[in-house]
């Protein structure tokens, strides 16, 4: 007998559930188990609000390497570097200098 399934939504944000103390301003790079996300909205205390887990993003590099496009890149906890990490951001959407405090990034989603 084949499994079924029902198709529930695209993706590209899920519902976030601000189980903090505090509000959760929009654009907030957030990390959820295994994964890093942006909010796409102000959450208050104890709401749902989106978290987008796909795209491309503008975030801090705090690496201090030069990182070419296409390479795959980390979240360590601060920013976009290049150090493998338990976090795996996804992939550079466009080359970053050494001296670069930003880094273009393809959400691994």
């Amino acid at each position: 007998m084949a499994t079924t399934a029902e198709f529930w939504q695209r993706g590209e944000a899920l519902d976030y559930t601000n189980e903090t103390d505090e509000l959760i301003e929009a654009n907030v790079v957030l990390q959820v188990g295994s994964i890093i996300g942006v909010t796409g909205t102000v959450i208050p205390v104890g709401k749902v609000g989106s978290l987008h887990v796909g795209g491309v993003w503008e975030i801090a590099k705090t690496g201090t390497a030069a990182i070419e496009m296409g390479q795959v890149v980390y979240w360590d906890g601060i920013g976009i570097t290049d150090t493998e990490s338990d976090i795996e951001a996804g992939y550079a959407a466009a080359a970053a200098a050494a001296d670069d405090t930003t880094i273009l990034v393809k959400l691994r989603g």
